[in-house]
């Protein structure tokens, strides 16, 4: 459950981001003087956009940080597993040090957090991942000819596509006033993650196929593969509604439709081109942090389905008699 209620979450964060409504609540942890739990319904839900997205991610948040309170609960009452225990307790610590992180920013007015804000919901979305991967049954028959050994490779790829995340949390937290050299260098960088990222997703799915190890990273990977898809469409789109069409297609009919519809592009926030460009801007975003929770899901699972092999192995080898012990046939 929290590990669901983390992804919409993370969408609403980013709308706020994207509209730039982080500061509609000048205070914190209240909500103009109330309490964040008490503020009347009425006020914000019937009141401008800013307000409604801005208290509604508090509250959603705060929703999050109990159900995580709870996970920590029912682990400590009902598993004793040590590395299960702290894994709750990493991710309560995560949950509260993003909600500061949050409070700071608006109490500071300080861009940089929002930037931190914004890179630290990814990596607690995938943390909850993680703990669903190692918790989840694991009865699926031991594929034959598996590799002994744990694979890297996957957290390495988990690990590249968080600091395209980072990247893309850059890129969207470039001040209005930078200068073309700085925001051309996040751009840079954020297109190069990008073609890393989408040759590392796709040779692990490859490898994945190749690999016998069995449905359940395979299924993974292929979701990978398939969000993806998604991800690199919705980045073209979102470089066409924030910041128009290349220079080739400025021209004729196509331009003029397009501005019809995102206006001249700008660094502004995505209101300004309607609410198409708003959630296809979020969108790209969010399913940054999905592409990260598959990824490290997939980790976890490739490094369970290696272990539950080797240790299925060792068992049958412990199992069988020794040569010594046999006596003669």
């Amino acid at each position: 459950m929290l590990c669901c209620a983390t992804y919409p979450l993370i969408w609403i964060g980013g709308l706020i981001t994207t509209t730039d409504a982080g500061m509609a609540v000048p205070d914190w942890p209240g909500t103009y003087g109330y309490n964040l739990w008490l503020y009347p319904w009425s006020t914000w839900f019937f009141g401008p956009w800013d307000l409604f997205v801005e208290h509604g991610h508090r509250l959603f948040a705060s929703g999050v940080g109990l159900l995580t309170i709870g996970l920590v609960v029912v682990v400590f009452r009902c598993d004793r597993r040590a590395w299960l225990r702290w894994l709750a307790l990493a991710a309560l610590a995560l949950v509260i040090w993003q909600g500061v992180l949050g409070g700071l920013r608006v109490v500071l007015n300080e861009r940089l957090l929002g930037f931190a804000h914004g890179s630290t919901g990814p990596l607690f979305f995938a943390l909850t991942a993680v703990i669903v991967a190692l918790t989840a049954r694991n009865d699926e028959p031991r594929p034959s000819g598996s590799d002994q050994a744990a694979p890297l490779w996957p957290w390495l790829l988990a690990g590249l596509i968080y600091l395209q995340i980072i990247a893309g949390a850059a890129l969207r937290h470039v001040p209005e006033a930078s200068s073309f050299n700085t925001f051309a260098l996040h751009v840079q960088a954020h297109l190069w993650g990008a073609l890393l990222v989408t040759l590392s997703v796709v040779a692990a799915a490859i490898v994945a196929w190749r690999w016998p190890v069995g449905r359940s990273p395979r299924v993974l990977a292929s979701l990978m593969a398939a969000v993806l898809a998604v991800q690199v469409s919705l980045g073209v789109a979102t470089w066409v509604a924030k910041y128009r069409l290349p220079a080739f297609a400025q021209t004729g009919v196509a331009a003029d439709a397009w501005d019809a519809i995102a206006g001249a592009g700008t660094m502004a926030p995505s209101t300004a081109g309607g609410w198409t460009e708003t959630y296809v801007v979020t969108g790209h975003s969010a399913t940054g942090s999905l592409l990260l929770a598959l990824a490290a899901a997939h980790a976890v699972v490739a490094r369970r389905r290696t272990s539950t092999a080797s240790n299925t192995e060792l068992s049958s080898h412990r199992d069988e008699p020794s040569a010594a012990s046999a006596g003669p046939a």
